[in-house]
């Protein structure tokens, strides 16, 4: 397979592009800034250079052309403002699936947070950065060219990754590795039967593969 993750410097989707590479998938992921691109090299990724703030429909399209699956995992990360809240985890995020859809790419996995909601209320950085995510994940179950699947993770951690997860619509709340985060994925990529599907994980006593083909075609 030939996979596109955007927020490709992303301490998970470093991680997803390590395992993809390993597993023998053709692997590229956007990133800001040129001096990224070793840190993907290294993981065995091909950096692509776009500003997905400032980039246009077609050019994100172009670098989808030809690919089986896409994966948002991009975010303004936790010292940004609301202003790169809305401009990042909400405006890139629907961009990439206009994108997508342009350049007929069907799978279509975004990596959301959980309590993510369009309606949720207050001001602060997290309340916005939670709405904006939100809004991002209906813009993207809206769109019928998509094969989509939003998984929310719980509190992440760097925590060495266990393979043992629980993954449904609704866990409650509880930490996960980025190691686990990153296998589901993988997993997530590769399951098409899992398309139409939000879904929570949190760390648990299932593995991976197991946990994702539990969920595939609910």
């Amino acid at each position: 397979m030939r996979i596109v993750i955007a927020g490709g410097h992303g301490q998970i989707a470093l991680r997803l592009e390590r395992l993809l590479s390993a597993r023998g998938d053709e692997v590229a992921g956007i990133i800001r800034r040129a001096e990224q691109g070793d840190a993907l090299r290294e993981a065995g990724a091909e950096p692509v250079l776009l500003d997905l703030e400032s980039a246009s429909v077609e050019e994100v399209a172009a670098h989808l052309q030809g690919a089986d699956a896409a994966v948002f995992a991009a975010g303004a990360g936790p010292g940004s403002g609301t202003e790169r809240k809305e401009t990042v985890d909400k405006g890139a995020a629907m961009l990439f699936a206009d994108a997508a859809v342009r350049a007929r790419v069907r799978r279509f996995v975004v990596v959301s947070s959980m309590g993510a909601n369009p309606a949720h209320q207050g001001d602060e950085v997290f309340d916005v950065y939670l709405r904006a995510k939100g809004e991002a994940d209906a813009y993207v179950r809206r769109q019928e060219g998509l094969d989509w699947t939003i998984l929310r993770p719980g509190a992440l951690t760097n925590d060495a990754g266990t393979g043992l997860v629980r993954l449904e619509a609704h866990t409650g709340r509880g930490p996960v590795p980025r190691d686990d985060v990153a296998a589901v994925l993988a997993e997530l990529v590769d399951t098409s039967a899992t398309a139409g599907l939000t879904l929570e994980l949190i760390g648990g006593s299932t593995p991976v593969s197991v946990a994702v083909k539990s969920v595939a075609g609910n």
